[in-house]
Parts: C-alpha cells; structure tokens; sequence
C-alpha cells in the first residue's frame, strides 16, 4: 500500500467520480486518519484540487468489480438491472437514454469507435426497430437484442463490445483520461512519477500516445508491465491490466 511505503507525513490523495466507492475507501483507510483526503470528483480535475505537487500518481482506468458485480448499477449483462452505467448518479446522462434517444447512424458510430464491434451497424438496426415497439430498460434486455444479432464464438458474450462503448460513452471515459493525464503532469513534482493502469487497447493507445508526444516526461516502462501468470490465476480480472509508468523531467 502507498500510505505504508511513504514516510509517516506522506498524505494520500483519493479521487473517484463514485460516492459509494469512496465510502468504503474511507472505511478501509480510517487507520490512517487525515493521512488520507478522499474527493468525490474526476481525476480530469485533479490539479484544481492540488494544494502541492504530488510526488507520485496512480491512475486506475475503467470501472471496478464493484461496478460489475452490483447489478442495480446497469454495468453488467450477466445479471439483469437497470440500463444506468453511471460513475457519478449525480450526472443525467444515463445507458438508458443513449440507447433510446441517440440516432441509429450515432449508435452505429459509437458502437464502432468505442467498442470496436465489427457488427455494429447491424446491433444499432435491431436496437433500433427493438426500441419502436417498447423503450429498452434493462440490461439483460438489451443483450437478448445484441445476442439475436451477433452469434456467440469463444468465451466472450456477444454484449462485450457493445456495453464497454456505451459505459465509455455515458462516462467520457476516453476524454476523462486525456483530461487527467494532462493535468495529473501539470500537478506532479520534477522527478515524480505516474503510472496509468488501464484495461482495454483504447485506454492503452492513449496513455502510450500522450506519454510519446509529451516533452516535460521520460517514459520508464518502454513495453506495458502486465500481471505476473500467478497474480492472472488469482485474480482473472487482471489479465488485461497494462501498466505504463512516466517520470515528469525537471524543468
């Protein structure tokens, strides 16, 4: 843990767009008092709250397994729930909405940029014509339409690729990240260092680009550090974790 490795004054700096996570983030880190700050807010925002330079940043990208394995959070197509996705249930825009509201040419698009579905303007066609006889609600709902469309091959449902673009999409994932990186480097102390954890290749395609093209950074990981075949045995979900660690250059 972070708050062990530093020394007893070192403070621990939390950001999570999800109340919920915060709380048992508290919970769990109530050991170590005001060591600790936790903000319910976007690490795009992350130099607003910077009273001082950090020395070192940890981005964890994506959504948790708390996400996955609550079913009323609308994240999963293995338990049937409301069609939500939202980090932040402060914000308006919900799965629901993007499924029911954005134009067939849109869904198509996004289902192709975001989740890189091959199949993508046909699920836009069925969901379509699916929601001109009654408005799509509910997670399992909507991946009986995709399923109808994609047949299964392999381990991966055929809603995959589908439900990451519309949870990417919901949240500005993607955006969200450029925000942060940018002004995560803006708030890191010359001679810190961040590390970006992310789960899919468009989170990794980025992270990687903005460290090339950055001129105040050295990356330090030339290929992305990945989990050790014991830790992927353990714990499956980290299977396609990459992490890409950059050291801000003194100015």
């Amino acid at each position: 843990m972070m708050l062990h490795a530093t020394s007893p004054d070192g403070t621990l700096v939390g950001f999570d767009r999800d109340a919920r996570n915060l709380a048992v983030a508290r919970e769990n880190l109530s050991l170590f008092g005001n060591r600790v700050e936790l903000i319910n807010d976007s690490f795009g925002n992350l130099a607003e709250h910077a009273v001082h330079a950090f020395d070192a940043e940890l981005f964890d990208l994506g959504f948790s397994s708390v996400h996955v394995d609550d079913a009323s959070r609308g994240f999963s197509f293995q338990h049937d729930g409301p069609l939500d996705m939202r980090y932040d249930t402060r914000q308006e825009l919900t799965a629901e909405e993007v499924v029911n509201s954005f134009s067939r040419d849109e869904l198509a698009a996004i289902f192709r940029r975001y989740g890189e579905e091959p199949m993508a303007p046909k699920v836009a066609k069925a969901i379509f014509e699916a929601r001109r006889e009654q408005r799509i609600t509910t997670t399992l709902q909507l991946a009986d339409i995709i399923s109808a469309v994609i047949p299964r091959r392999g381990k991966m449902h055929p809603a995959t690729r589908v439900f990451q673009a519309l949870r990417i999409v919901v949240n500005d994932e993607l955006g969200e990240v450029e925000r942060g990186l940018a002004s995560a480097v803006s708030a890191l102390r010359p001679g810190g260092r961040i590390g970006v954890i992310s789960f899919h290749s468009l989170e990794d395609r980025l992270v990687k680009n903005f460290f090339r093209e950055r001129s105040d950074v050295t990356i330090i990981t030339k290929k992305p550090l990945v989990a050790a075949r014991e830790e992927a045995k353990a714990n499956p979900r980290s299977r396609s974790a990459k992490l890409r660690i950059a050291e801000k250059l003194a100015t």
